[in-house]
């Protein structure tokens, strides 16, 4: 496995959960949640890639429990359209089905009120994202 960060983005229509790894892709961790609709979006994500300057990219890539694409997963193949235009680090999507759930329940079971942390969820289905991203490039190592 190729030394450096990863970042993963869950991709919503109101916001992005962000989520980055150690250099040695041991740990993923939640990094911000970004605004969906901020003017500002591509410098933000253009600064957060300065920053951490990552060797890949993922992003979830919603499908509906079948596996079937519905809307959601244009908006994200649209998204990683917009990152492509960003950095030249490989875009890759992850299958994210139930990540946003997972993470829902997880923060719940833990005593956190989801309808008040929507952001932390956020950031939680991003480090699921990422940390499905490092098994499989560990599996294909």
């Amino acid at each position: 496995m190729q030394r450096g960060r990863r970042i993963a983005f869950d991709y919503g229509d109101v916001r992005i959960g962000v989520a980055i790894c150690d250099p040695d892709g041991i740990l993923a961790s939640p990094l911000t949640t970004l605004a969906s609709t901020d003017k500002k979006l591509n410098s933000q994500i253009a600064e957060i890639f300065a920053e951490y300057e990552p060797v890949a990219i993922y992003v979830g890539k919603p499908s509906h429990m079948d596996g079937s694409s519905g809307t959601a997963s244009e908006k994200a193949a649209d998204f990683c359209a917009l990152l492509a235009t960003i950095t030249q680090a490989p875009i890759l999507s992850i299958d994210e089905r139930l990540s946003t759930v997972s993470a829902a329940r997880n923060m719940r079971e833990s005593g956190v009120n989801a309808k008040a942390a929507k952001s932390r969820i956020d950031q939680a289905a991003a480090v699921a994202i990422l940390e499905f991203a490092l098994a499989i490039e560990r599996n294909s190592s």
